[in-house]
């Protein structure tokens, strides 16, 4: 299904991808003195420093998930959907290689040939340059099944294969035909690595065993087998240290000291398969990646041989559940997922993602068990939390609630780790418990950073301190008796709201008489069917309870009414959120849609659906992002608010509508997409005429409607308030005359005293006699307003005057009189053309200012000629006219907005 767009929302880009299932590379740069690491994350890849694990840059998308990778010296090779691309600087795509019909699962770049092999067992040698086929094999997948490559040094021409039944070929791809054939070891060859020595290579079987061959002799060195299963990977230390390192599909890794043939150390580096295993080049570094979506290196310094930690980058291990926006400024995004771990995402850069740990029962036991065992102590995922800042740095800011267990646990964001509270009502505990299928279900905290209110599925509804854990109140006994789904509570600790299954909202005062026990509700609001969440806007004093028949109600926690009624879910309602200003309703559902209600006017004014179901929405503080978290995916992805840089037109949706399809972002922001549309526009249509991208704004949309000018508001707005503005800035010194020139010669405004010669001509050519073609005194404009009485063009003066400042329009405008230098036919030609303005509805703003000084200059004046008076006359009718459209306008939308407010109410 071709993807579609969302009225609001556009696609951003995606958090908290680091690594997959393709084994990551690792390619030295000398201009950096650096090593580059390239991770896939599905259909792009992401190019890091080893130096800080700073992310470098994201390739573009692939028009499907990456299958394998490869890289030399100066290209990144990727294959996704039967075609091989070639990347330069990880980011130009400068070749494409297309021939395959298969998906292509191993690549061996070979000096200016590229070997790739397909899944139909077909190996085909590329000319890198020319995108040709070198060479073509093709392999008998019964006979000899294709699992492994490699190119032994010093063996010109020849590279290593290997099966799935643990046959190797020794290939010579130049000359196309088999060297030798080793007869392997019975299972299935996983990896192959040539080792340091010459004519050494390192082979991985599926059942554990390592095996250094002398491919020279055929001959075994030593073998190695580990107890955790296949070899994902092998390599060697190349820093002077008889090292071999092999990695498992449980995480685990092996190093084997060559000298003593037997194991030196080793220890638990990710939760699930290790896919990568490289020693950085004479240096005591090593580099894992792990499906677990992390990419760790480590440091060979320990006593034992073994390797440290030294640098860190992952992400959930498992899909988030619950995703919130931390503080008000939109940078920071808690998340919460499957792998029982509370992470940080951070908008600006992935340098600052952090982890808070995993949620433990103990951690300081955590921390000591045996690093190869499974922790035991770990909690159940977190399904909800809430955060404040308040007072973050001072105690826990964090509270949340795990699946299937009464616990709720604190968690530090200043700190970056879990809190040692575990707050459990007293009936709950071991000693008094008899209730043993109760668990926390919802929960709530203060503004102020204090306290906590936890509701729970027996229908209790207890309050904590957050900083000591002691229980302050319980509300009710209980406050309900169905499952508590939802609390709420107001900026100033007066109120706490809870809803519950069975389908009542419940308000209560914040503390009481004694303080221990709110016995009674103060009001009861009864829903039509059973609450599932409660979500609050604190500023605006709006709740909104989700429904089991999938509806959304907002009620005004002030006046305890329901104000908004949406429907339009079909399916059940994973979670809502407001926008920042209260305007807007988000709400996601298990259909896959994610709609956008207007709480003013009671529609829906936008929706989507995504591949997935929405788990979780967050909306930033500032109104610039949309986060959520889908089914499925490990990543947290942002949309952006187009109606922060865009003029959007927004009009009511039947809720029952089908849903446009719109795809997830990617790591990378929306751009290629973007492009590609636009080159595709340009192209042409479809009957082959070219399209013009290029779009001017006319000046008038429409000639009955009234056009402004767009004109700078300092060009017109201070045309009456000049005298005062000229007292103000009245300098304090007089200013020095200067010098009087005859009065019968005209000068040019400015600073230099020139003369203006415009008006002169010369009878004789030998004569130096100046005489002047006319004895007025007119300016330039009045000149262009007496030409009017025969070309009628009134649309140059309006230009000419559009083109002068506020004073040169005052000089203007006065010099007009006969006294000033002026006549009486301009001044009726300058009203004619106001009248030209007010009849074309253009540049009104202009037309009334220039009247509005005209009329104050010659008020008194206007009287003395009936001509004047007559073009004064016409000005009238066109400016009543124009009014009445204004007016006309003006009360239509009053009456619109007045309808809208009644049906409303």
């Amino acid at each position: 299904m071709p993807s579609q767009s969302s009225k609001i929302f556009r696609r951003n880009r995606s958090l908290g991808y680091v690594s997959n299932q393709v084994p990551a590379l690792v390619r030295y740069v000398f201009n950096r003195k650096d090593n580059i690491i390239t991770t896939c994350i599905g259909r792009s890849f992401q190019v890091y420093n080893s130096n800080k694990f700073r992310l470098l840059h994201v390739s573009n998308v692939h028009s499907d998930d990456i299958t394998c990778m490869a890289n030399d010296r100066y290209h990144v090779y990727t294959a996704a959907d039967k075609t091989i691309y070639a990347w330069k600087a990880g980011k130009h795509n400068i070749h494409t290689y297309r021939g395959h019909t298969k998906n292509i699962h191993l690549m061996l770049p070979f000096h200016k040939h590229l070997v790739a092999i397909d899944e139909s067992n077909l190996m085909k040698v590329w000319d890198i340059e020319s995108e040709t086929v070198f060479l073509e094999v093709p392999f008998s997948p019964d006979d000899f099944l294709i699992t492994a490559i490699a190119h032994p040094p010093t063996y010109i021409n020849k590279i290593l294969l290997g099966s799935q039944k643990g046959e190797l070929k020794l290939w010579n791809l130049r000359e196309n035909r088999l060297v030798y054939t080793f007869a392997g070891f019975g299972s299935k060859v996983m990896a192959i690595v040539p080792a340091p020595a010459l004519d050494v290579a390192a082979i991985g079987h599926s059942d554990g065993s390592t095996v250094l061959l002398n491919l020279k002799f055929d001959e075994v060195l030593m073998q190695f087998k580990q107890d955790w299963g296949p070899v994902t990977g092998i390599s060697f230390r190349t820093d002077g240290q008889p090292i071999m390192v092999t990695s498992s599909n449980n995480g685990n890794i092996a190093f084997w000291n060559l000298e003593e043939k037997k194991v030196a150390s080793q220890m638990k580096a990710h939760e699930g398969s290790v896919t990568t295993t490289i020693c950085f080049p004479n240096e005591p570094l090593l580099l894992t990646t792990s499906p677990d979506n992390s990419m760790k290196l480590w440091i060979f310094d320990m006593p034992d041989g073994g390797a440290r930690l030294l640098r860190l980058r992952d992400g959930h291990q498992a899909p988030p559940l619950c995703i919130r926006y931390h503080g008000n400024k939109g940078d920071s995004i808690v998340s919460s997922g499957e792998d029982s771990a509370l992470r940080v995402f951070s908008t600006i850069t992935e340098m600052l993602n952090r982890s808070m740990g995993k949620a433990s029962y103990n951690r300081k036991a955590s921390k000591k068990r045996n690093r190869l065992e499974f922790d035991v102590l770990t909690m159940p995922p977190i399904i909800e939390f809430t955060t404040e800042m308040t007072r973050e740095k001072e105690w826990d800011s964090i509270a949340a609630i795990h699946s299937g267990i009464i616990q709720t646990t604190t968690w530090s964001f200043s700190k970056g780790k879990m809190g040692d509270l575990r707050l459990v009502p007293q009936q709950f505990q071991n000693k008094n418990r008899t209730d043993f299928s109760a668990q926390t279900t919802c929960l709530i905290l203060t503004h102020c950073g204090n306290f906590v209110i936890i509701g729970y599925s027996s229908g209790d509804i207890e309050r904590f301190n957050i900083q000591s854990g002691i229980h302050r109140a319980s509300y009710g006994r209980p406050g309900h008796t169905k499952a508590v789904r939802g609390v709420a509570c107001d900026n100033l600790n007066q109120f706490v709201v809870s809803g519950c299954s069975e389908g009542l909202l419940k308000f209560w005062h914040f503390k009481g008489n004694t303080n221990k026990e709110i016995a009674k509700p103060t009001e009861t609001l009864r829903m039509s069917d059973g609450v599932t969440m409660i979500r609050s806007h604190r500023e605006s004093a709006m709740l909104c309870v989700a429904l089991e028949s999938f509806g959304l109600y907002v009620v005004d926690s002030d006046t305890k009414t329901i104000v908004r009624k949406f429907l339009g879910h079909t399916s059940k309602i994973n979670d809502v959120t407001f926008s920042p200003d209260s305007r807007w309703l988000i709400s996601a559902a298990m259909d896959s849609t994610i709609k956008v209600w207007d709480i003013p006017s009671s529609y829906m004014i936008d929706h989507f659906k995504v591949e997935r179901p929405c788990v979780s929405l967050t909306m930033s503080p500032t109104g610039d992002f949309l986060a959520t978290a889908h089914v499925n995916f490990l990543g947290v992805f942002l949309w952006a608010n187009k109606t922060l840089f865009n003029h959007i037109s927004l009009r009511s949706i039947n809720p029952y509508d089908e849903a446009p399809h719109v795809d997830l972002p990617t790591s990378v922001c929306d751009e290629v997409s973007l492009e590609t549309a636009i080159e595709e526009l340009s192209v042409g249509n479809e009957e082959g005429e070219e399209v013009d991208m290029h779009y001017e704004s006319p000046s008038q949309i429409s000639e009955e409607l009234i056009t402004m000018s767009g004109a700078a508001e300092a060009r017109w707005q201070n045309l009456l308030d000049l005298d005062t503005i000229k007292k103000r800035n009245k300098p304090k010194a007089p200013p020095k005359a200067p010098k009087q020139a005859p009065f019968f010669l005209p000068t040019v405004a400015g600073i230099d005293l020139k003369f203006d010669l415009s008006a002169a001509t010369k009878e004789d050519d030998n004569t130096k006699m100046i005489t002047p073609s006319s004895f007025n005194n007119l300016t330039k404009f009045g000149t262009l307003l007496e030409e009017t009485t025969t070309s009628g063009d009134y649309k140059s003066c309006v230009e000419y005057l559009k083109k002068l400042g506020p004073s040169m329009i005052d000089f203007e405008v006065k010099s007009l009189h006969p006294i000033g230098g002026g006549s009486y036919k301009s001044m009726t030609q300058f009203l004619k053309t106001i009248s030209y303005m007010l009849s074309t509805n253009c540049d009104f703003e202009l037309s009334q200012a220039y009247l509005s000084i005209f009329l104050k200059s010659h008020g008194t004046a206007l009287v003395e000629r009936p001509e004047i008076l007559k073009a004064l006359k016409e000005v009238e009718e066109e400016q009543k006219r124009s009014w009445d459209v204004l007016e006309q306008t003006f009360l239509y939308g009053l009456g619109v907005v007045s309808a809208l407010r009644n049906y409303v109410n």
